[in-house]
């Protein structure tokens, strides 16, 4: 019988196996011998590009904490004293103790509360100071939210409206239940209370936004879109409505002025209720503690 011709690799030393001049052995071993070299070579490429893989994600990480550090580090004379004072009135107010004064009283005092207070005495030290509550609706890429923070509002010599922002909760906000090691390095170098302008905190934003991408990439699991950097952005930098506390503070004791004597009250607009969230806990700072806060 004729024997059709083998067009497979190794075709020769299966004819020659079928025509008996070669044992079963040599074709096995000789496949297993070429094989092994070629799949050393593709182990070798990989290994490779594991290496480059890893010192791209270790470059990546290094450079966003220098980026953060450098961010946060920085800070004009109006941001400055602007956070000894918000320092000031953590300290007195943890140290005086206080009741919340919600319809529903949370026990350790709630954030609704607390940004009024603090709200109160920066006023009462020449701040012009407000409530601010951002809303915004939902779209393709992020879901429908709000937010409410403290704001301070300042003009420079030269006539430029300086916004600070402040937030008392702000580490929190970026934290990650899945997040490896690296992010999680990132998010201890945040402030738990962060005071500063809205050009720092947009590069703040920048950084661990696309931190938190990357760590998700890694951890090859999608990004929730309340961690996206538009929806973070919407927080803090989208529309916004004022309203000012116009509350006695709830704890009655004089306020920080000592270090702010050159600073003058300013005239408090009509406050709005329907600004507070009433409902609101208030985590890691509470009336009662002892404990320093950061104030970044």
């Amino acid at each position: 019988m004729a024997k059709n011709p083998v067009s497979q690799p190794y075709s020769e030393e299966i004819a020659r196996f079928l025509e008996g001049t070669a044992n079963f052995s040599d074709i096995v071993f000789g496949f297993m011998e070429e094989s092994s070299e070629s799949t050393v070579g593709n182990l070798c490429d990989c290994e490779e590009d594991d290496n480059e893989d890893v010192e791209e994600n270790k470059a990546f990480w290094e450079a966003q904490e220098k980026l953060l550090q450098a961010t946060i580090g920085r800070a004009i004379s109006f941001e400055s004293k602007l956070r000894q004072a918000v320092k000031y009135s953590l300290e007195e107010i943890k140290l005086a103790g206080s009741e919340c004064s919600c319809r529903t009283p949370v026990a350790g005092g709630c954030r609704t509360c607390m940004r009024k207070e603090i709200s109160v005495r920066l006023q009462n030290v020449g701040f012009n100071c407000v409530i601010c509550k951002s809303k915004w609706k939902s779209s393709s890429e992020i879901p429908a939210g709000n937010h409410t923070y403290l704001e301070v509002v300042e003009k420079s010599k030269k006539g430029d409206v300086i916004r600070v922002v402040i937030e008392l909760n702000f580490r929190a906000e970026f934290e990650m239940a899945r997040a490896n090691e690296e992010y999680n390095r990132l998010v201890n170098r945040l402030p738990e209370v962060f005071v500063g302008k809205t050009e720092r905190l947009k590069a703040v934003i920048k950084i661990m936004c696309a931190a938190a991408k990357k760590c998700m990439k890694e951890k090859k699991m999608h990004i929730a879109p309340w961690r996206k950097h538009k929806y973070m952005q919407a927080k803090w930098l989208g529309g916004y409505h004022r309203s000012t506390a116009e509350t006695t503070p709830l704890i009655m004791m004089p306020v920080v002025s000592y270090a702010y004597a050159d600073r003058q009250p300013k005239p408090k607009a009509a406050a709005s209720m329907l600004t507070f969230d009433l409902m609101e806990n208030f985590g890691g700072l509470h009336f009662g503690a002892t404990a320093a806060v950061e104030v970044l």
